[in-house]
């Protein structure tokens, strides 16, 4: 190897702040301790996250509804919590630092959940299945429940960058390493979800809740020693400063010169004239032609100089942060067309597993399968597309579309909002189905009509097939099209749909709970399903997934992919 190719040329650094050295640091020697960070930490976040409808429940005494949105409340709060920990790693602290700090904080959350429902006084006070918990226990089990919200928030947005910044993006054969790794990090956590939603959820229901959310605990403490394990190895993206900043200085630059003409020779807009970006550990970024209004805080002039010679950041910009903005700007509209299908796969841990708990559970004469466990399909799923994906359906999309990925990532997440939507449609068929044998045998104030839980196995198993395209699509278009000094917080930015999606289910539930309750009417979701038209709500589900994908292939033929000037040179 040259000298020239002993360091990386993308502005990572090893633990001593020096260039990092390919033959000692990063690539997949690193891998395996994030993949198994991240499979321990899914299993704790599943684990504890899978059942916890039927917890609130059946111990906190909550209604269908309720328990429903509080839970949609507390996932939502769990991916918009990384905006905070994707701030203080792109402007602060880097990923590595963020992601130990808020693992302890997990941990420490972990366990409080875990002794608010094993230690007498804390835990709700139950007769038998009769449970009346006092508010100090039902603060106590929140508060832990937002301790592991916080906790997640700065884990989420840093480890899949993290993994991603041990392959160097100037070396052509790490650059096609990453491409995959996208999809194995993906693959770990749906790992760690199989344990969760078999094993754990049955011990949860058939055990007891304190190992339930015991073992999750100790599982969160095992992935913070597996990722302190690979510390030596790792190579780091310098932080950047605030990003926030930078934004902003742009926009404030463009309005003070509201009346100045952008020249038509780009070349002369503003640059650092190394071949380094003025951003610390960022390349540079080449000029594109939209949003032309920023353009002007590149427009350099006498008034853009202060004492000592020096540019004010206020009034005078580089291209490369100029075009920090444009890149987000360009990200908003395809976050924003994520935020239904986050809503979609938001429905299997809530509208599911309560349309699983009408349903005959039994596997044999003794043994009952929790509602909850059905995701173990969704898991299974994303399982089997992973590979499939990534050896059977690229090589041959290759052959067709000329792509390295085979599909362009647009195109991969768009696929994965059309399966969205067929998932919505089994299940509103199933719902159809069921209710129909309700009617046709009275089943109305029967716990479970003699119908296999095992018939919701489609609808979980179209969910699986569309994260494979769209969420690890996601996951690897918001790395790519992020600024280098920015990734974080655009991974953050990426988790906000799935929060968005949770909250939307909210309000959906809410509104729709508010209108077919008038006049004393049961609802769409009542406390007794048999009675209500959960169909009803899936296929609006259905309806709203359509009219998105129409959106999201106006953003797709409109989107420009970001253009990289130059490496940072070590």
């Amino acid at each position: 190897m040259a000298v020239e190719d002993t360091y990386t040329k993308d502005g990572t650094v090893d633990r001593h702040n020096n260039p990092a050295n390919k033959k000692k640091t990063g690539n997949k020697r690193t891998i395996p301790f994030i993949l198994g960070n991240e499979c321990c930490e899914r299993l704790a976040y599943y684990g504890m996250g899978t059942n916890l409808v039927l917890y609130m429940k059946l111990r906190l005494h909550q209604p269908n509804a309720t328990a429903a949105n509080n839970v949609t409340n507390w996932s939502g709060t769990c991916y918009i919590t990384p905006l905070i920990g994707a701030f203080l790693a792109d402007a602060y602290w880097g990923r590595y630092r963020t992601i130990v700090t808020f693992s302890i904080i997990y941990v420490i959350g972990m366990t409080l959940l875990t002794l608010s429902a094993s230690v007498s006084g804390i835990k709700p006070s139950c007769h038998g299945d009769d449970c009346h918990p006092k508010e100090i226990q039902s603060a106590v089990f929140f508060v832990a429940l937002y301790l592991i919200a916080l906790g997640t928030g700065g884990i989420k947005p840093c480890v899949s960058s993290f993994g991603a910044d041990q392959f160097d993006d100037a070396d052509e054969k790490e650059k096609k390493t990453k491409s995959s790794y996208f999809n194995w990090f993906y693959f770990s956590i749906n790992i760690g979800a199989l344990i969760a939603s078999s094993v754990l959820v049955w011990i949860q229901m058939n055990v007891g809740w304190g190992w339930g959310f015991g073992i999750p605990a100790v599982a969160m403490a095992i992935a913070l020693i597996f990722f302190l394990s690979g510390t030596g190895m790792y190579r780091r993206q310098k932080p950047g400063g605030s990003p926030l900043t930078r934004l902003v200085q742009v926009i404030v630059a463009a309005i003070r010169k509201y009346n100045v003409k952008v020249p038509d020779d780009k070349d002369v807009l503003y640059e650092n004239v190394d071949d380094e970006s003025a951003i610390e550990g960022s390349r540079k970024l080449d000029h594109t032609n939209q949003f032309g209004f920023f353009d002007k805080a590149a427009v350099a002039s006498e008034s853009n100089q202060i004492k000592g010679g020096m540019e004010d950041p206020w009034r005078l910009c580089t291209v490369t942060q100029v075009e920090e903005l444009k890149s987000i700007i360009r990200l908003l509209p395809v976050w924003a067309t994520g935020i239904m299908f986050a809503t979609v796969y938001s429905q299997m841990s809530t509208m599911f597993v309560l349309q699983g708990q009408t349903m005959n559970a039994h596997m044999g004469p003794h043994f009952e399968i929790p509602s909850a466990s059905l995701s173990i399909f969704d898991t299974i799923s994303v399982l089997i597309w992973v590979p499939i994906y990534n050896n059977i359906i690229v090589p041959v999309a290759r052959q067709y579309t000329g792509h390295d990925r085979g599909f362009t990532q647009l195109q991969r997440m768009g696929i994965g909002l059309v399966i969205s939507i067929f998932s919505m449609v089994a299940a509103g068929i199933l719902e159809v189905v069921r209710l129909d044998m309700v009617r046709t045998h009275n089943y109305y104030d029967k716990e479970q009509v003699p119908m296999s839980i095992f018939w919701q196995v489609p609808q979980y198993f179209l969910v699986g097939a569309a994260e494979v395209f769209t969420f690890i699509g996601q996951l690897e278009f918001f790395y790519d099209q992020a600024p280098d000094a920015m990734r974080s917080m655009c991974s953050a930015l990426s988790l906000t749909t799935v929060a968005l999606g949770n909250y939307l289910s909210t309000l959906l539930v809410t509104i729709v709970t508010k209108i077919t309750t008038k006049h004393g009417k049961l609802g769409w979701i009542p406390d007794n399903l048999n009675r209500g038209h959960l169909d009803y709500f899936y296929w609006l589900l259905a309806i709203l997934s359509l009219v998105n994908f129409g959106m999201y292939l106006l953003v797709a033929r409109w989107y420009k992919y970001k253009k990289v000037v130059s490496s940072v040179t070590a």
